[in-house]
């Protein structure tokens, strides 16, 4: 059971974090389909991070300059999205899409670049960081890290910023209704540029914190098994709220740990399925979510739609 717990949080804090940055870029009008490639470069910022830090780096500076790195380069990477939606007024869902194929193929070149220059004879997909990785953990012998804290503070901070600031109703104001904004002072492309940014800022961490969940160097080339779509589909789930994102994020959190955990628990175990089904359990989920709710959505009414000054 505690290790369900573990997983779920974990799994938890990557779908919140990666979710709450999709809702900032929706909220300025911007639709960041590219949250797995953002994902996979914030990770792999991280992850050289931790490469290079020298042996006996404290544990604090370890985890700061990890974490700075990770969104540094997931704002970085979330740049050709917004430079492409905003001032090239390119098709959003296309862009994103692009920028999914390009990260993890990317990724995976540049590490196996990096393994090739160190060792000839080990092209691999790998970057060795598990014993920076003890950094993040709360308690030795769990799971349990200070991810799952910073994800609970980021959660309470963004809440904070979309509905009692100056800041979030007027981003909110450029995803509903960019012309009346507009018209009142509020530059939308600024607004836009920053709605995309914290996307970047929030899943490039979301990435770091997925590549650290596991035991072992995590292989770029295998992405992030779908997460940033999860998240995406977290998102919907919880109606570009903060609030009600973290709820969808636990309950599709839960789910996907199940894959991992599941021949702990007897009852599981008895219904003789196989361990692909459990691996499938939360994007069938998500299926069946969108299915329900595409409809009845409350998205920004002006997402996805270039802004035009002009136009009234």
């Amino acid at each position: 059971m505690l290790l369900l717990i573990q997983y779920t949080l974990i799994f938890t804090s990557v779908l919140m974090l990666v979710a709450l940055g999709g809702c900032f870029s929706e909220h300025s009008g911007v639709i960041n389909i590219g949250l797995e490639g953002i994902m996979v470069f914030g990770a792999l910022g991280g992850a050289l991070v931790m490469r290079y830090l020298p042996a006996g780096t404290s544990s604090f500076v370890m985890v700061v300059a990890s974490i700075i790195a990770a969104m540094g380069v997931g704002i970085l990477y979330s740049l050709l999205l917004a430079v492409a939606a905003i001032n090239f007024k390119a098709d959003q869902t296309l862009v994103g899409t692009a920028m999914n194929l390009l990260g993890t193929a990317a990724a995976t070149v540049i590490v196996k670049a990096i393994n090739t220059a160190a060792d000839a004879s080990n092209p691999s997909s790998e970057i060795m960081y598990i014993e920076a990785k003890k950094s993040f953990i709360i308690a030795e012998g769990t799971e349990f890290s200070w991810f799952m804290i910073l994800a609970l503070i980021l959660l309470i901070a963004s809440y904070v910023i979309l509905y009692k600031t100056k800041f979030g109703l007027r981003l909110m104001a450029c995803g509903e209704h960019p012309q009346a904004a507009d018209s009142v002072g509020i530059n939308v492309y600024r607004m836009r540029y920053a709605g995309v940014m914290i996307s970047g800022l929030l899943g490039g961490l979301g990435g770091l914190v997925y590549i650290t969940a596991g035991v072992s160097a995590w292989k770029f080339e295998n992405g992030v098994a779908g997460f940033g779509f999860l998240a995406l589909a977290v998102m919907i789930f919880g109606g570009w709220k903060p609030q009600r994102i973290a709820l969808a994020a636990l309950l599709f959190g839960l789910f996907r740990s199940l894959s991992n955990v599941y021949t702990g628990f007897n009852f599981l175990k008895n219904l003789n399925l196989p361990s692909t089904v459990y691996n499938m359990l939360p994007y069938i989920i998500s299926l069946v979510v969108l299915a329900f709710l595409s409809k009845s959505s409350a998205a920004p009414k002006a997402e996805g739609i270039p802004y035009d000054k002009g136009s009234r």
